[in-house]
């Protein structure tokens, strides 16, 4: 058997925010998230009693609903924010809103009826605690910090009414104890809180390319985040940078980072196998990361094993979820995916074009292998990169030879995804594999609005049309170089489609051969298990144009 993608020893770096790249057209949305978590505090709510008989599980002190039911997941504006105008703050909650649906409609938790509270930590309105663990008040608070004010979670101060109440046990047995602070409202109807703050902060005006960052602050006895900030760079919407699409994506990886994709929440992660109480009464799954045996750092976990093995078609039993190991020292591990295993998925760690990126089953299954949530493994979009390719897909010796994702050289051609001309292009997280990348201004096959007077070529540009290897030219032109060309196309069957080019009849292109067009000199390349096997692999819904096109819509194997 050959070697899994073997690992390349980095030397780390001194990161100090975890941000995103703005979208700029062509602009990779890179998220260094680890940075600032490491630097957020987190607060873990204290073990509530054993529950009696009568009620069902508890995990925050909250009774439990019988089963588990979409996450709520309420938003906050803090007071501290910046204003937003009209139409940004619009395009803005538009966004958000999109992510939270989205991610609300993946993942479920046991509700509880009452209203959430964050716990308030005792470190910080506490002076000391009582440490004789034979004491009636063991571990609770003795005296309290006269100096104690608010709660932060990360930029952003808390409200009161967010917050449960603490107590003061002025001695060590006694059960007499003094109000320091009252319970809050708190918040009906939640079952995490995400906490928006819309600022210029320092760390945005320090690093220009920042358009947000986030971390997680609050979690239940289980574990299971309960509260996190994502903070937006307030001088990066406007309206030439900010994209409804991308920013959706943007706060959805957040949120997966914040909701337990995250080194920071690895070793608390639950097996809850053998029912789903949602980290309740589930056990700890210990340390769920391990190196293979040829130094990449893996996610091991059943779902995620199960996932990777049916994508790459492989059983190779040290097939876990590969992390990404640029500038993370030997033995350490990231809280994103290796990119050249799993480009285009939204938990890699730079996220590009938005029709290129992916919710896809192996980030699903890892949430799933949290054990706080139930999540809809059905709802996961196609991954397409490297499906079926075995073992070795994405292995520094693999990727420079002979593949139908990777590329090698500088010259022109498709996206894998084949709705965007590309440039066969590497990066840093590549180290040094090659793919092609959508270029920076008109790869979009789908816009009609990229179509130029070049009648030579034969492209034709909209909705349905995709990017295909040719070098078709006119009779009358002299014979072109191979590149991505945009043709219009119409499925026919899984697998099978016709495509039409300027002038030119429909056309059956035979998957994985080639053929001539007539008034055309070259020939064109019809790719294998590519187009019209992928229902959800189309351009935004919005970006039909006024064209007259073929109603075949794509066919799902």
């Amino acid at each position: 058997m050959a070697p899994p993608p073997r690992r390349r020893p980095r030397v780390a770096t001194l990161a100090v925010v975890a941000a995103l790249v703005a979208a700029l057209p062509g602009a990779l949305q890179k998220c260094v998230f680890d940075e600032v978590q490491a630097r957020a505090r987190v607060v873990r709510a204290a073990p509530v009693p054993p529950p009696a008989a009568s009620h069902p599980p508890q995990t925050d002190g909250r009774p439990r609903a019988a089963s588990p039911q979409p996450i709520r997941i309420r938003t906050w504006t803090p007071a501290e924010s910046d204003g937003l105008s009209g139409a940004e703050g619009e395009r803005l909650q538009a966004a958000v809103d999109e992510a939270v649906r989205t991610v609300s409609s993946l993942l479920s938790v046991n509700r509880g009826p009452g209203p959430l509270l964050l716990s308030r930590d005792v470190n910080k309105y506490c002076k000391f605690l009582w440490k004789n663990s034979s004491t009636a008040n063991y571990n609770r608070c003795g005296r309290a910090n006269k100096n104690y004010r608010a709660e932060t979670c990360l930029d952003v101060t808390i409200p009161d009414d967010h917050l449960a109440g603490c107590d003061v046990y002025p001695h060590a047995d006694s059960p007499r104890r003094t109000r320091l602070r009252p319970d809050g409202a708190g918040l009906p109807r939640s079952d995490f809180l995400l906490y928006l703050h819309v600022r210029a902060t320092d760390k945005c005006r320090a690093e220009p390319g920042v358009l947000a960052y986030a971390a997680h602050c609050r979690t239940d006895p289980s574990g299971r985040p309960l509260a996190a900030v994502v903070v937006i760079c307030r001088d990066k919407l406007t309206g030439a940078t900010h994209g409804r699409r991308a920013t959706a994506q943007t706060v959805i990886h957040e949120l997966f980072h914040a909701l337990g994709f995250s080194k920071e929440l690895f070793h608390t992660w639950r097996d809850c196998s053998s029912t789903f109480q949602g980290g309740a009464r589930c056990s700890p799954r210990g340390r769920v990361t391990h190196s293979d045996g040829w130094g990449q750092m893996r996610v091991y976990t059943p779902s995620v094993i199960s996932a990777l093995q049916s994508h790459l078609a492989s059983t190779h039993p040290e097939l876990g979820g590969p992390l990404e190991n640029l500038d993370v020292p030997p033995g350490r591990v990231s809280s994103h995916w290796e990119s050249r295993v799993l480009q285009g998925s939204i938990m890699a760690p730079v996220l590009g074009d938005p029709t290129t990126v992916r919710i896809d089953p192996v980030t699903l299954a890892a949430l799933q292998d949290t054990g706080w949530y139930a999540v809809d493994l059905s709802r996961a979009q196609s991954l397409v990169w490297g499906e079926g390719e075995g073992t070795t897909f994405g292995s520094l010796s693999a990727c420079n030879k002979s593949s139908a994702f990777f590329c090698t050289g500088s010259g022109f051609g498709c996206h894998y995804l084949h709705l965007h001309k590309g440039e066969c292009q590497t990066d840093p997280h590549l180290e040094g594999c090659r793919l092609y990348k959508p270029l920076k201004n008109g790869s979009e096959c789908w816009k009609e609005e990229n179509g130029e007077e070049e009648p030579w070529s034969g492209e034709l540009f909209g909705f349905h049309s995709r990017c295909f290897f040719s070098n078709l030219t006119r009779q009358n032109r002299s014979g072109g170089s191979v590149a991505g060309r945009c043709y219009r196309h119409m499925c026919t069957g899984p697998n099978r489609y016709r495509i039409q080019v300027s002038g030119s009849d429909w056309v059956d292109c035979p998957a994985g051969g080639a053929i001539q067009i007539k008034g055309y000199r070259g020939s064109v390349h019809c790719p294998d298990r590519r187009i019209c096997l992928y229902a959800d692999v189309t351009p935004p819904a919005d970006a039909v144009g006024t064209t007259p096109t073929p109603t075949t819509r794509q066919v799902p194997l």
